[in-house]
């Protein structure tokens, strides 16, 4: 998201109350497991784990197919704990998570939770590459083809002015607990836009396809992966070229998004006693591609998170296998 995403993660949006200290950290009401009345009953034997679930769907189609493989290959119970980004660490902390699949980067909480509170550990890469930006339709980059270098944004903001956006452009972005560095971009690149929040990934994307099918203009932050790309073309924003230690001071921020390893984060307790199931998570890598397959069932084909996952699964069973507790 997610600073985001995406990735951004990053997402459903009183999740922006969740984004403070605060928060308070609940079940889903859909936490129980999917597996068969037989499967459940192993289930309570094997243990139960805690998934996080963060609001975007790239991060939920990772967790129904982790989901999926502890219930019916290793006999676990899996509870699917929603809440935004920050949230997650602490349930950590206190408990009541014990996994957070998709992780984009997110170094302040790495250093409070891992190195100093020393409640979390790493737990190696998913295997998908994330990337956070500024977006406009292609139709716009063909239509004014200078767009795509931010120096000339100024020129077209008259273009993205809403009502929401006060007289100047507008940067649309998504759910406000998500990695974004978008108002200190604006404000440090001395560009005459505001960023205006949509709330969720699901309104982003709804304003990408309408921005596509209705010759809208449209600035948006976005990420990948996202299976929205695989049905609407959108073209990314060049943003001055990220270099390290350029977003070191989140007021300060002038330059690109950096390039996301996403990866897994787990509670110390979970690495320690965890067993197949903490073997499993692990191993868990795949591609931006098997990612977006799953999401793209899971939104658009009217598939639940379970079977998108088994269809997936089914599909893949050289993947997954390789990710099995020998």
């Amino acid at each position: 998201m997610k600073k985001l995403r995406l990735i951004a993660g990053v997402i459903a949006l009183g999740l922006a109350a969740n984004a403070c200290g605060g928060a308070k950290v609940e079940d889903d009401s859909n936490a129980a497991p999917s597996a068969s009345a037989a499967g459940s009953a192993a289930a309570s034997a094997a243990g139960t784990v805690k998934i996080a679930i963060n609001p975007w769907v790239g991060y939920e189609a990772d967790a129904a197919v982790l989901a999926y493989l502890m219930e019916h290959e290793l006999g676990y119970k899996v509870e699917k704990v929603t809440l935004a980004e920050e949230p997650s660490w602490q349930g950590m902390e206190s408990g009541d998570v014990d996994v957070v699949i998709e992780n984009w980067g997110h170094e302040d909480l790495k250093k409070k939770y891992i190195e100093e509170k020393k409640v979390a550990v790493e737990a190696g890469s998913t295997g998908n590459k994330g990337v956070i930006g500024w977006y406009v339709p292609e139709w716009m980059a063909q239509k004014y083809p200078d767009i795509t270098d931010y120096k000339n944004l100024n020129k077209y903001a008259d273009l993205f002015k809403t009502s929401e956006s006060g007289g100047k452009g507008q940067l649309l972005d998504g759910d406000p607990s998500y990695v974004t560095n978008d108002e200190a971009l604006v404000k440090n690149l001395k560009l005459d836009y505001k960023v205006v929040y949509a709330g969720s990934e699901a309104a982003l994307i709804k304003a990408a396809k309408q921005a596509t099918d209705q010759k809208k203009p449209l600035l948006m932050y976005f990420y990948e992966p996202q299976w929205l790309f695989n049905q609407v073309k959108l073209v990314k924003i060049n943003l001055p070229v990220w270099e390290e230690g350029c977003d070191s001071d989140p007021k300060k921020v002038a330059c690109d998004y950096p390039p996301y390893d996403l990866d897994k984060i787990v509670s110390k307790k979970f690495a320690d006693t965890g067993g197949k199931a903490f073997d499993l998570v692990k191993n868990f890598q795949w591609t931006n591609d098997d990612q977006n397959s799953v999401a793209d069932d899971m939104t658009n084909n009217g598939m639940s998170a379970e079977d998108a996952a088994k269809k997936w699964v089914e599909a893949n069973a050289a993947k997954w296998q390789a990710w099995m507790p020998k």
